[in-house]
């Protein structure tokens, strides 16, 4: 009798644990979705069409943000989407400068002079082109934009699956900031980096909470000044 009651408490103790177990795995399928629908929500007022940001008055930039270049240093294809839609605004008159943000930390892998080119082969001109060159993340870029560029209203430019995590960081950064989605294209792979995306809004969530500082800042170089002072030349 008393080996069948230890067997029986024991028997209670696992479904116990085994219950615990599943409680705490479903609240964290819960947290995770729950932060990433937060997200989304808090700034889907502030997805705009290319008319209405150009409607936008004292804009100081559009920020457009780097995703990656083909084998021969050219945009990928939805970065050229992205300079594409950031040089219909700038043409529009929404802001009278451009800030290209991406991964410059080798110098065999340059986003961002590649990003500037672009603009300029569209009539863009030189000096008000300016490139963050140690934009390594979304929450790097944003972060940056305000302290290195001075930015306090921008019109940020991605892709749509991508803006709400953007214009989330901007918010928790006191950045004013409005976005515009570029996808005038299906995109191969859009499935799974809609599920990463999920996890990326969760983690810098978390991340505008800490409020880390960026791998580089540096001195201030105001986007309302020349753009030319980004160049590789310039940079100290």
């Amino acid at each position: 009798m008393r080996r069948e009651a230890r067997e029986n408490k024991r028997k209670l103790l696992i479904r116990r644990l085994l219950f615990g177990l599943v409680l705490l795995f479903a609240a964290g399928i819960g947290a995770v979705f729950g932060v990433n629908a937060y997200v989304q929500a808090s700034v889907q007022d502030r997805i705009l069409t290319e008319e209405q940001a150009a409607e936008l008055e004292e804009i100081d930039c559009v920020l457009v943000l780097g995703c990656g270049l083909e084998a021969d240093g050219s945009p990928s294809p939805m970065l050229h989407d992205r300079l594409q839609q950031g040089v219909a605004l700038y043409q529009k008159e929404a802001a009278p400068k451009l800030l290209v943000s991406g991964d410059h930390g080798r110098e065999e892998y340059d986003e961002v002079n590649a990003m500037k080119r672009f603009a300029e082969e569209q009539g863009i001109p030189s000096e008000d082109v300016f490139m963050d060159h140690a934009g390594f993340s979304t929450y790097e870029s944003v972060y940056r934009a305000r302290d290195i560029f001075q930015v306090r209203r921008m019109v940020i430019v991605t892709q749509e699956y991508h803006l709400s995590r953007a214009l989330y960081i901007a918010k928790r950064l006191g950045i004013e900031a409005w976005g515009v989605p570029a996808d005038p294209r299906t995109y191969s792979g859009q499935t799974a980096r809609d599920l990463r995306e999920i996890l990326a809004r969760d983690k810098d969530f978390l991340t505008c909470i800490l409020k880390p500082k960026p791998t580089y800042l540096g001195k201030a170089i105001p986007v309302n000044g020349n753009g030319n002072l980004t160049n590789d030349g310039n940079l100290e």
